[in-house]
């Protein structure tokens, strides 16, 4: 059995959905392929939100180092203000401090053959990085999606910390690898002196362990009631930007074609909840959307297979990013309503799946014909749908087998 070391920020108790399960994962199935991990993540008090429903799923005795980490506008903050240099390159960068002190006694203790560290936190990659470069380790950056994009980070200063990391990565790192064939492509042509075998591709993917619990919690449907989509994760204001849709509500229930009995949209936790509520209140479309908190990411697989549809939105600013979540959509196996530009990744990865339900974001006149026809073809029993058999192949213990072959790849 071999040994790697896995540095995230996104660990249990950590409560969040999608983003939280390819680290997890990644801890659980490696060993089936010949790699045993220990994984170093930050201290709890560095998360705004926590909760034990996924501690279970931490393997047993597994090394894992907890390391000091503060989040700087919430535990360095004086009325609200802090030092723009305690957030440099995000609010956890005194996790690196933490980070590499015990990376270091972790590394000397456990004797790992790799480094690997995954963004969106990027105080992550500089914690990998610089315990590759302390031991001499070869050092797998797991990107997801791109770290700049152009305008992207807007602060200049972030920005800058963004772009040196990001770097770093390019240079140094023996692979890079990102979850969509778009991001490689990007990161190819930004960094054209870097080898093309160092780049690599492995997508985010479901956990079947976890859709065969949440199944058993299923409750029957009751005979009558509204059809319900459901939403499941955060909506950001520009990426994942709602108004369009809230406006393609407001002119279908102006017309008639929807209302509080044919139709509940349930808006699970957002993430900007203030912010949506006064959009859904001026579109007068507060009877058909609410919007939920969050719940146990099990009782979340439960609802996405309990509803009629989900939805999904990703603005053309990303489109060569997938959100994490549409592998659970497909995974659940109901119809997918995407609002997402079609020449994406993720309008792609729809298509490749028989899944047609695709319009424009931005664009409220489409949104409405296009969510029109798809509540019909619900009703009519003719809405595409993914077979568990074909779902298949987005498996996080397949994702993990990938991972296991680029290892051996990386390390001889």
């Amino acid at each position: 059995m071999r040994r790697v070391l896995l540095i995230a920020f996104h660990y249990p108790p950590l409560r969040e959905s999608s983003g939280i399960q390819r680290t997890l994962k990644f801890s659980r199935y490696l060993p089936e392929f010949g790699w045993e991990p220990a994984v170093l993540t930050a201290h709890p008090r560095a998360y705004a939100s926590v909760g034990a429903e996924q501690l279970g799923e931490i393997p047993s005795g597994m090394p894992l180092v907890r390391a000091f980490a503060l989040d700087s506008t919430r535990h360095l903050a004086l009325a609200g203000r802090y030092a723009r240099a305690t957030a440099l390159p995000d609010p956890w960068a005194s996790w690196w401090l933490g980070g590499v002190a015990q990376g270091l006694a972790l590394v000397r203790r456990f004797r790992p053959e790799l480094i690997w560290s995954t963004y969106p936190i990027a105080t992550a990659h500089a914690i990998g990085a610089t315990l590759a470069r302390l031991t001499g380790l070869p050092w797998v950056a797991d990107m997801r999606d791109s770290m700049t994009e152009p305008g992207y980070p807007a602060d200049p200063a972030k920005r800058r910390a963004y772009l040196a990391i990001e770097r770093r990565a390019a240079m140094r790192a023996a692979r890079v690898v990102f979850t969509t064939p778009g991001a490689r492509r990007m990161y190819a042509e930004r960094y054209p002196e870097v080898p093309d075998s160092r780049w690599a591709v492995i997508e985010n993917g479901y956990d079947e362990e976890n859709f065969a619990r949440a199944g058993a919690g299923v409750p029957p449907a009751p005979g009558s009631r509204p059809l319900t989509l459901v939403h499941s994760g955060i909506l950001y204001p520009s990426e994942r930007d709602p108004r369009p849709f809230f406006a393609a509500l407001a002119a279908l229930k102006r017309r008639g074609v929807v209302d509080a009995g044919r139709l509940r949209v349930v808006l699970r936790a957002s993430g900007h909840d203030a912010l949506h509520r006064s959009h859904i209140e001026a579109a007068g479309i507060a009877d058909l959307v609410e919007l939920a908190p969050s719940i146990a990411y099990e009782r979340a697989l439960a609802e996405m297979l309990a509803a009629d549809g989900l939805l999904l939105l990703q603005a053309a600013n990303c489109n060569h990013q997938i959100p994490a979540k549409l592998y659970e959509y497909l995974r659940a196996g109901r119809p997918i309503f995407a609002l997402t530009d079609p020449a994406g990744d993720t309008a792609a990865t729809l298509r490749a799946n028989g899944l047609d339900g695709i319009v424009r974001l931005d664009d409220a006149g489409e949104i409405a014909t296009g969510f029109e026809r798809f509540l019909g073809a619900i009703e009519a029993g003719t809405a595409p749908r993914v077979s568990t058999e074909a779902a298949a192949r987005h498996s996080r213990r397949g994702r993990s087998a990938e991972l296991a072959r680029l290892f051996d790849a990386v390390c001889g």
